[in-house]
């Protein structure tokens, strides 16, 4: 069943106190109060970079592919008054080298197979997209736990470690934005795992989006690692008893033979 986001007026407050969404809180202006427009979007696009056009039929005539519109055109193709086009738009609005990244392989991956096709590599790139998350791993001991998902060790056994700086989550996938205006929600994310012993957010991005630009990233849908982001304390109201990790539904054991990509230091930040 495809997901429907509630309408904007019937929205618990709350979510944007929360994380996923409390990470956008410079946005708040967009998030909480009236509809922004295209225009008002527009307004906050750095200069050279893709900007927003409101979805049209007329626009849509061109015939492109969305990612070949914003890569030949500089056009981002947006739904007004609709929460997955405003949470995409501020995706890029916070991070778009890393939305160009993806855009530019996309459009390559399109080159090689035509729009009605989809490569492996396209469909590891749309997962991180529409669902992804960034994390910086400066403990790289707790990766076992994670890899193996015994989720109450990652979650509550180590349950200092997503406050301390070892562990830190950021959520680029605007579909599960979306998905977290419905505070019971239970989320789960694609993970792109960083060791990032020093780095800050900015420059793992930074490194992240180039790695994917040069296709050492996101050619596997297995390359990314299930994140159930209800489990990290304080983003979901059940996550304070350890059973929770043991019941919810989003805490599923690993498949027979489920094996996740070797993490080095070439891949990190230090």
């Amino acid at each position: 069943m495809r997901f429907v986001a509630p309408a904007r007026e019937a929205i618990d407050p709350s979510v944007f106190m929360r994380p996923p969404l409390s990470q956008w809180s410079e946005y708040d202006g967009l998030l909480r109060g009236p509809w922004p427009n295209i225009a008002a979007l527009n307004s906050l696009v750095r200069d050279a970079e893709p900007r927003f056009i409101a979805q049209t039929p007329e626009l849509l005539a061109d015939g492109l592919h969305y990612e070949q519109r914003i890569f030949a055109r500089g056009q981002i193709a947006t739904r007004e008054r609709n929460w997955h086009d405003l949470l995409n738009a501020l995706i890029w609005l916070r991070f778009p080298q890393l939305k160009q990244a993806l855009n530019t392989r996309q459009v390559a991956e399109i080159g090689k197979v035509g729009p009605k096709q989809r490569t492996r590599a396209q469909c590891a790139l749309t997962h991180f997209d529409e669902g992804g998350i960034v994390v910086l791993l400066r403990d790289p001991a707790l990766l076992a736990a994670w890899d193996a998902h015994d989720w109450p060790g990652l979650f509550w056994r180590e349950r200092r470690a997503w406050s301390d700086g070892r562990l830190e989550a950021v959520v680029f996938g605007h579909a599960l934005l979306e998905h977290a205006l419905c505070p019971h929600q239970l989320l789960v994310g694609k993970a792109l795992v960083v060791i990032a012993q020093s780095g800050n957010v900015e420059d793992v991005m930074a490194h992240v989006a180039a790695a994917i630009r040069a296709g050492d990233l996101l050619n596997d849908p297995l390359e990314l690692r299930p994140l159930p982001l209800s489990g990290i304390p304080g983003w979901h109201a059940n996550n304070l008893e350890e059973a929770f990790y043991r019941d919810a539904p989003c805490f599923r054991p690993a498949r027979a033979g489920r094996s996740y990509p070797r993490l080095d230091h070439s891949a990190g930040v230090s």
